[in-house]
């Protein structure tokens, strides 16, 4: 009986004290705290502005339908799908071989770093600083927007397209390989049948995403509904502006909804 307890006395407990995490998380919420009362985060301005956007809402009620304001708005959303759907080939047509030459798996040192660099510079700045720059360098209209979308979707699709590709499995190229097949067929035979549908994915997520992103980059003079919304906004416009939210929004949802569908197609 004695022999039995000594080696059930004499093992750790269960659940040892991470005490380098609780001391992480510690700090973590010190320095929230902190950074809540620099930043003049406090309740009563939180509860102010619920007030003032109660205040808000109320002038946006009910939503114009005004003849010549609801042609604007088509007009605008209609750019908006266009800027998405071009970026968006574009950009999946481009991330194909940036990130077929970012696999580190299928490629040397020396043609994936630079690659993989070039992905990093296209995901460091938001689409709307990008845009900004399309801007001063194309000037003003869809052209600005199309190329700032066009850099985020290879930013995005590009990056997990590689990581995707690194992640499969090599018997199956090499398998193609023994045969003498030539480099294209072994990316056409070998790689993607085995990320086709993950490709599929990004590509779907993608347009949706630049679907929203081109009413955004519109506010700084790219195109699209986002300038139509910035002009209802600077002329206090709000039952209109509201109009174009619904309408954002439908547009959005009916994004969604083809999105789901193609997916199941390569399911």
């Amino acid at each position: 009986m004695s022999s039995a307890a000594g080696p059930a006395q004499n093992r750790p407990p269960p659940f040892l004290p991470n005490w380098p995490a609780r001391i992480a998380w510690i700090a973590l919420a010190a320095y929230a705290f902190y950074a809540a009362s620099i930043l003049d985060v406090t309740w009563e301005r939180f509860v102010l502005g619920l007030e003032n956007g109660a205040k808000f809402i109320g002038r946006m009620l009910p939503p114009d339908t005004e003849a010549e304001k609801m042609t604007l708005m088509i007009r605008g959303l209609y750019e908006s799908l266009e800027i998405a759907i071009l970026s968006s080939t574009l950009g999946i047509l481009l991330s194909l071989p940036v990130g077929l030459l970012a696999a580190r798996n299928l490629m040397p040192p020396w043609v994936t770093w630079p690659t993989r660099l070039f992905i990093a510079l296209c995901r460091a700045f938001h689409q709307v600083i990008v845009a900004i720059i399309f801007v001063k360098a194309v000037g003003f209209g869809a052209l600005a927007g199309i190329l700032a979308l066009t850099v985020a979707s290879i930013g995005f699709i590009a990056k997990l397209f590689a990581d995707a590709i690194e992640e499969i499995s090599l018997k199956q190229v090499e398998a193609i390989r023994a045969t003498g097949a030539p480099f294209m067929n072994v990316i056409a035979y070998g790689v993607m049948p085995q990320v086709l549908t993950r490709f599929v994915g990004f590509a779907t997520y993608q347009v949706d995403s630049n679907l929203r992103n081109s009413t955004m980059v519109g506010i700084v003079g790219a195109g699209g509904i986002g300038g139509t919304m910035f002009a209802a906004f600077q002329k206090f416009d709000y039952d209109f502006l509201l109009t174009i939210l619904l309408a954002i929004i439908a547009m959005i949802m009916v994004s969604e909804a083809l999105q789901n569908r193609i997916k199941r197609l390569y399911q």
